[in-house]
């Protein structure tokens, strides 16, 4: 077992420019990269014209297949000392494979966020209902949860996830490890390049638009919160950004309510900086928005929802406002755009919460030492975690067969 060799099984090959969750494994593998690992990165989805050149850092590129015994074959080609999982999903796929061909290697989860959470608010939402936590508790939760188990640590970017996974969910501490966005600091001179108030016009909102919150917070602005705004600032204009912009996306494009659909930007933090204040009064979803990071990377506040903003700031005071209802979150929008005091102040708001909240200095050490320390102990670690391996054994049988069965089908 090579120890310094890091296996990464990824949903789909990383964009960063695309989506949050794209610059989340970005910022792991360079991590990994800069603490002296060998770094793979294997997928079975399609690449594309916008993914990131892995190889071009340092990184090894395979392409894998699912229901495959070639995967097999390639664990024990490189019989990696760590794999990291994209998300459960990837677990369920292959965490049986892993433990069958390298039971040694140390096996953790990048959760992104709690699919369960986004789903339970989701179909709370569609339901006209208030989301309730006996809602948390779905189908998608015992595979979140089992994958969670499995695995010997969880990476959960929020803080509020924490919460949930140990007091609605009991799981053992030991098992799960916070662990944000990783950004760079900002510096006096960042501030001093950041375009003035004077400099800036209009609204923006950016999102990938295959994430489903992205298209319904969309379709919230356009109905419901910029037929109130533009009335409150005629002159106004609202930006929209973002990747996979499909027809039903660009068909609101109006330039006469100057509701402008732009498609995906080149640069988000360039086109986020070019406008006044980020705009997302979004409805559902889970984990930590990657939009308010680059708004706040370029000094753009943003007036968003408690959904939206939730487990960002710690308690710090936001980089805007926060509001709920919508005729409110209009109303703050308005004032906070005509008010460049209040304006100025939500910006220093942003530069606290990124250099307290997501400084990167301050995690990555404390998560290799935690690395380490789980690899001396990883043994008696899963001893203590029983559960985990009744759920594998079970799991790895289950899963194994189904896969064979698929194989076998797929023969000629």
């Amino acid at each position: 077992m090579n120890e310094n060799r890091i296996l990464i099984i990824g949903l789909v090959w990383p964009e960063p420019g695309s989506s949050a969750a794209g610059t989340r494994m970005i910022q792991l593998v360079h991590l990994f990269l800069s603490k002296g690992y060998e770094v793979v990165f294997a997928s079975a989805a399609s690449k594309s014209e916008f993914s990131f050149n892995l190889q071009e850092i340092g990184v090894s590129e395979r392409g894998i297949t699912l229901n495959d015994p070639g995967f097999n074959l390639f664990m024990r080609e490189i019989n990696p000392g760590m794999v990291l999982f994209d998300r459960f999903i990837m677990e369920e796929q292959y965490g049986w494979r892993v433990q069958e061909e390298c039971p040694d290697a140390m096996r953790i989860l990048d959760t992104e966020d709690l699919h369960c959470l986004r789903h339970a608010r989701q179909q709370a939402l569609k339901k006209y209902q208030a989301f309730n936590e006996a809602d948390l508790f779905s189908d998608m939760a015992k595979r979140e949860i089992a994958a969670i188990l499995r695995c010997d640590l969880s990476l959960i970017i929020s803080e509020v996830e924490m919460k949930i996974l140990q007091e609605q969910f009991h799981l053992d501490t030991a098992l799960i490890y916070y662990l944000p966005f990783l950004e760079e600091e900002l510096a006096e001179t960042d501030l001093r390049n950041w375009k003035r108030f004077e400099e800036r016009e209009g609204f923006v909102f950016i999102g990938n638009f295959l994430h489903e919150p992205n298209w319904h917070t969309l379709q919230v602005l356009k109905t419901k919160v910029w037929p109130v705004l533009r009335q409150k600032i005629p002159a106004a204009s609202l930006h929209i950004y973002g990747a996979y912009a499909t027809q039903k996306v660009m068909q609101l494009h109006n330039e006469k309510e100057r509701f402008l659909i732009h498609g995906r930007a080149e640069d988000a933090r360039k086109s986020i900086s070019n406008h006044r204040i980020l705009l997302a009064p979004i409805q559902f979803g889970a984990g930590v928005k990657g939009k308010f990071i680059d708004a706040m990377q370029v000094g753009t506040p943003a007036v968003t929802t408690t959904v939206g903003a939730e487990a960002m700031s710690g308690g710090m005071d936001w980089n805007g406002e926060i509001a709920d209802d919508l005729d409110q979150f209009s109303n703050q929008a308005a004032a906070l755009y005509q008010d460049k005091n209040r304006w100025q102040q939500a910006q220093q708001n942003g530069v606290l919460i990124i250099n307290e909240r997501y400084g990167k200095s301050r995690f990555m050490d404390s998560f290799m030492t935690a690395i380490q320390a789980l690899s001396a102990d990883l043994a008696a670690h899963r001893r203590r975690n029983f559960f985990g391996q009744i759920l594998q054994y079970h799991t790895a049988n289950s899963t194994k067969y189904m896969s064979l069965w698929i194989t076998e089908k797929k023969r000629p």
